[in-house]
C-alpha cells in the first residue's frame, strides 16, 4: 500500500487548484485562486506611466508588486500593516514576474500588481505568483512564458510537492518556493528554509520541474475558458 500523507495525498500530489481569470471588471487584468484552503485575488494596472517620474527606467517598464495577508487569512488575527515577510515576497515575486515580462516594450512605464490573501494555509508565495501570472495574461501584457510555481521540500523524512501547515511545521521540515518559465525551464525564484542533502535537493527540483507543468496545464486552461464564455 503506497503511503499517504496527513491530508490522505500522495507524496507528489498538490491539492487542489481552481483558477478564475478576469474577476474585476475596473483592473486591466485580475484572477482568484484557490490552492488547497489557500484563497486570494490579483489584480493588474498598466502598463501606465511611473509616478514620481524619478523613479522611472529609460530603457524598460517596472513591475510593482504588492502582496498583502488579510488580518483574517491566518488563525491569529494578523496586524494589517505590512510586515518584513509581505515586504520580502513582494520583492522576490514582483522580480521572478519580471523575467518573464517583457518590459523592455515599456520604457518609463509601471505594471502594478495587487494580490490579497484572503484565506492561506503554507505556499501562499507560489500560488500568488503562479495567480499573477494568469492575472498578467488576463490584462494582455506580453510575456515570455507564464510563470508556474510550486512549494517542495521535507517533511516526516519524505520528499514531497506542495506542503501544507502541518507539514511546515514538522521537526525535520525543509520548505522551497520555487518557480520557473515552464518552456524553457529557466529558474526564475529558488528559495529553502532549511537543509537538505545534494541527493534530496535534485530530487525535490526533480518534483517541482514536474509539478510546474502541471500547474501550466491549470492557468492555461483558466485563460481559456474566458475565451470561451465570451463565444457563448
Amino acid at each position: 500500500m503506497v503511503k499517504k500523507r496527513v491530508d490522505g495525498r500522495e507524496m507528489n500530489e498538490l491539492r487542489p487548484i481552481k483558477i478564475v481569470p478576469s474577476v474585476i471588471e475596473r483592473a486591466d487584468g485580475s484572477a482568484y485562486l484557490e490552492w488547497g484552503q489557500n484563497k486570494m485575488i490579483v489584480a493588474v494596472y498598466g502598463p501606465k506611466e511611473m509616478l514620481p517620474k524619478h523613479l522611472a527606467d529609460s530603457q524598460r517598464g517596472k513591475i510593482n508588486f504588492i502582496y498583502r495577508m488579510a488580518p483574517f487569512s491566518v488563525p491569529e488575527r494578523k496586524n494589517p500593516k505590512p510586515g518584513r515577510r509581505d515586504i520580502e515576497i513582494s520583492k522576490v515575486v514582483g522580480e521572478a514576474l519580471s523575467h518573464a515580462v517583457l518590459l523592455e516594450e515599456f520604457p518609463g512605464m509601471v505594471i502594478d500588481v495587487y494580490v490579497q490573501i484572503l484565506d492561506s494555509n503554507a505556499g501562499t508565495r507560489v500560488a500568488a505568483l503562479t495567480a499573477s501570472s494568469v492575472a498578467l495574461a488576463d490584462a494582455g501584457i506580453p510575456m515570455k512564458d507564464l510563470v508556474t510555481a510550486v512549494a517542495v521540500g521535507k517533511a516526516n523524512g519524505n520528499i514531497i510537492a506542495d506542503l501544507n501547515k502541518y507539514e511546515e511545521d514538522a521537526e525535520d521540515a525543509v520548505d522551497m518556493a520555487f518557480a520557473m518559465l515552464p518552456g524553457s525551464e529557466e529558474i526564475v525564484l529558488l528559495q529553502a528554509d532549511g537543509i537538505l542533502s545534494e541527493d534530496e535537493f535534485d530530487k525535490a527540483i526533480k518534483i517541482a520541474k514536474e509539478k510546474c507543468q502541471e500547474v501550466k496545464k491549470l492557468q492555461i486552461e483558466a485563460l481559456k475558458s474566458k475565451f470561451k464564455a465570451l463565444k457563448e
